[in-house]
């Protein structure tokens, strides 16, 4: 399923910390916004990684989830393109 995670955290060692977080599961299309492809279980792992570091009464991070049809008429005006699963092949 694709995701687009954006937060607006304003302490910079927590938001460094998000950030890296994110990285590990998609890919920064804007300074507070990642495109992410997970399956539910890697869903599951980053949630709990993010609840790890977020404090609720300070931070705001949206996770929302958009679906297959929805994905495919996402439009980009400027730089950047929409994140993409890489094909794997096992030979």
């Amino acid at each position: 399923m694709f995701y687009l995670v954006s937060y607006d955290i304003p302490d910079t060692k927590r938001r460094t910390k998000l950030a890296k977080i994110l990285k590990d599961y998609g890919d920064r299309v804007q300074y507070s916004v990642f495109e992410c492809i997970l399956d539910n279980k890697l869903l599951d792992k980053m949630v709990k990684r993010i609840h790890k570091i977020a404090k609720e009464e300070a931070d705001s991070i949206r996770i929302y989830s958009i679906c297959a049809n929805c994905e495919k008429i996402i439009k980009v005006i400027g730089q950047g393109k929409v994140s993409k699963d890489e094909e794997v092949y096992i030979v």
